[in-house]
């Protein structure tokens, strides 16, 4: 007969509780994010995830502005997931700077394009972050897969179900919204 194996209970954390343990200092010079409850480490970039970031962020502000991209920049989660979740997407387009974002981060329907860099995080970037999004209203979202040279895009957001009704493959060779996908690909 063997013993049932049960994980051990796990403390998820709300937004407030982790800008307490911030303000007390707790976890200076680290660096995470908060998904569902989780705290998850925001390890150090490998070269080709920075490379790519860096190529995104020089293809997407060429098409709307340096001024509208935001990098590795929290934004506001939706009413569902604003207690545990404060997502920092590899890149943001705004549908426009507004001056109350200084004191505030953006919420879902305040962008036009959400882009996770994905080398190790693919399955969480495809399935929870992609719920995530999609319940904060982001009209479209990226997962630039490195491991397999594509753009998984996620277009045609249906706000009633919070879920994207088109998700679309684009390989290196493969133009997604006007831009390669080998352009942004390290």
């Amino acid at each position: 007969m063997s013993a049932a194996i049960t994980q051990p209970p796990r403390k998820r954390f709300t937004t407030s509780e982790v800008e307490q343990m911030l303000d007390g200092g707790l976890f200076a010079g680290q660096r995470f994010e908060l998904i569902d409850g989780d705290l998850i480490d925001k390890m150090g970039q490998k070269p080709p995830h920075a490379t790519a970031i860096g190529l995104c962020m020089a293809v997407i502000s060429k098409i709307f502005g340096i001024e509208l991209v935001r990098v590795q920049l929290p934004m506001e989660a939706g009413p569902a997931d604003c207690e545990r979740s404060v997502p920092e997407p590899d890149l943001a387009v705004l549908v426009v700077d507004k001056p109350d974002f200084r004191r505030r981060h953006p919420n879902g329907g305040e962008l036009s394009l959400v882009i996770e860099v994905a080398d190790t995080t693919f399955r969480s970037d495809s399935a929870t972050k992609r719920d995530i999004y999609a319940r904060a209203g982001v009209p479209e979202y990226w997962v630039l897969d490195l491991n397999n040279r594509r753009v998984l895009a996620h277009c045609q957001l249906d706000t009633q179900k919070a879920e994207y009704l088109s998700i679309q493959s684009y390989g290196e060779n493969e133009v997604v919204s006007g831009i390669a996908v080998s352009s942004i690909l390290p």
